[in-house]
C-alpha cells in the first residue's frame, strides 16, 4: 500500500535529472537496475530513471506481473512490425490471380502509402472496368502519373511506391 510518505516529488526529480549529463544519467540508471546501459538518449534515460525511482519508492510491480513481463521479454522472436519484404510477400500471397492485372498491384480498395519529402502520399487502388488509382481527390490511370505529379519529375510508379519487387526479391 502506497502512502504519501512513500511517493517521490517528480517535478523536483526531473529538475535534478535535467542538470545531469548523459554519462551521469547512465550511471544513475545502472545503479538503480544493476545492469549496464549503453544508451545515449537523454529523454529515454530520464524517463527510465524517474520510473525506476518511482517504482523503488512505491513498490514497483507485483511479483505476478513481474514474472509475466519476464516471460514476454524472453520471447526472442518478438517484433513490433514485420519486415517490409515479409509484409509484401503476405500481401501478394492473398492476392488472387486476375487476368490482365499486374501481380505487383494490391487488390482494389487497398491503399499504397509512401512518404516523400515529409509528405504522406496515400493512393487508393481503384477497381472495376476503369481501374486506375485515386490520389488527392483525382483519378489517375497509372502510378507513374501520380509519381510524376508528386515529384515534378518522371519516375517509374512501381519503383516510386516500392512495388517493383518480384516475389519478395529486389528485381
Amino acid at each position: 500500500m502506497t502512502t504519501a510518505s512513500d511517493s517521490i516529488d517528480v517535478p523536483a526529480l526531473l529538475a535534478e535529472l535535467k542538470r545531469l549529463g548523459v554519462k551521469e544519467l547512465r550511471e544513475r540508471y545502472e545503479s538503480l537496475t544493476g545492469e549496464r546501459c549503453s544508451s545515449g538518449n537523454r529523454d529515454w534515460l530520464t524517463k527510465r530513471v524517474v520510473w525506476l525511482e518511482q517504482a523503488r519508492a512505491e513498490g514497483g510491480l507485483p511479483e505476478r506481473a513481474r514474472r509475466r513481463a519476464l516471460e514476454i521479454a524472453d520471447d526472442r522472436d518478438l517484433r513490433f512490425r514485420p519486415p517490409t519484404m515479409v509484409t509484401r510477400q503476405i500481401a501478394r500471397s492473398h492476392t488472387p490471380d486476375i487476368p490482365d492485372r499486374d501481380p505487383r498491384l494490391p487488390m482494389p480498395g487497398a491503399e499504397i502509402v509512401r512518404v516523400y519529402k515529409g509528405a504522406r502520399i496515400v493512393v487508393r487502388v481503384l477497381g472495376g472496368d476503369a481501374g486506375g488509382f485515386e490520389w488527392g481527390g483525382k483519378r489517375y490511370r497509372s502510378l507513374t502519373s501520380i509519381a510524376t505529379a508528386v515529384t515534378g519529375t518522371t519516375w517509374n510508379g512501381f519503383h516510386f511506391f516500392g512495388l517493383n519487387m518480384k516475389g519478395g526479391d529486389h528485381g
